[in-house]
């Protein structure tokens, strides 16, 4: 990020602060580190919840592995105390996946499950109680919050059907169409004008055909 744009989101501070938990993901899953810390070190300013801060960055193991959360958390901590976080049973995680999954796919939920289990029964079970589940389902970070992230995370590798699916999951949580689209453009700050006009093409097609 050049000295330019920083000082260009500071002057914009309220503007871009609702979307500094999005781009902290994207920095983080295109390994622009020296990016991350200067992201993390406006979350700290603008006194960021550390928790959210936390729950941000360990998602990014569902969709960029787990050295990508291993190196973004270990990053994250020169900047905030993190303390351990209960977790559930593996029982309850599939259960409160399957309401997650439901809320965000709706009508389109059976198709989702039955299209993953034809190539992959196993990822259609982890689908449920991993991602929606153990992670997803997890209390310090809203549903709604979370999937902005996630479409910044996807936006910035460029999962395009992946990537309309979350559009649409953040849109449904009450996330306004004004945000999401104002997300994608803050990316180039990330990942540049390809980015953004991959995410662009995805978020117009998807409101084109709601």
């Amino acid at each position: 990020m050049n000295k330019k744009i920083l000082r260009d989101l500071k002057k914009n501070n309220k503007k871009f602060i609702p979307l500094l938990l999005p781009l902290i993901s994207a920095a983080a899953v295109l390994r622009k580190e020296k990016t991350l810390k200067e992201l993390l070190l406006m979350a700290k300013e603008n006194k960021i919840n550390s928790k959210k801060i936390y729950e941000t960055l360990l998602q990014t193991y569902l969709f960029a592995g787990f050295p990508c959360a291993l190196i973004s958390l270990k990053i994250a901590s020169e900047f905030f105390p993190f303390s351990k976080l209960t977790t559930k049973s593996l029982n309850s995680h599939k259960n409160v996946g399957l309401v997650n999954c439901k809320k965000i796919y709706g009508r389109k939920f059976n198709k989702l499950i039955k299209n993953v289990e034809e190539f992959s029964p196993e990822l259609s079970e982890w689908l449920i109680a991993e991602g929606y589940g153990k992670v997803m389902g997890r209390k310090e970070l809203s549903l709604k919050e979370r999937e902005m992230s996630i479409v910044a995370m996807l936006c910035s590798m460029k999962y395009e059907s992946q990537l309309y699916s979350h559009i649409n999951g953040a849109f449904i949580l009450k996330n306004s169409r004004e945000k999401i689209r104002a997300l994608i453009i803050n990316l180039e700050i990330i990942g540049g004008k390809g980015v953004t006009n991959f995410g662009l093409r995805v978020f117009n097609s998807y409101f084109k055909n709601r």
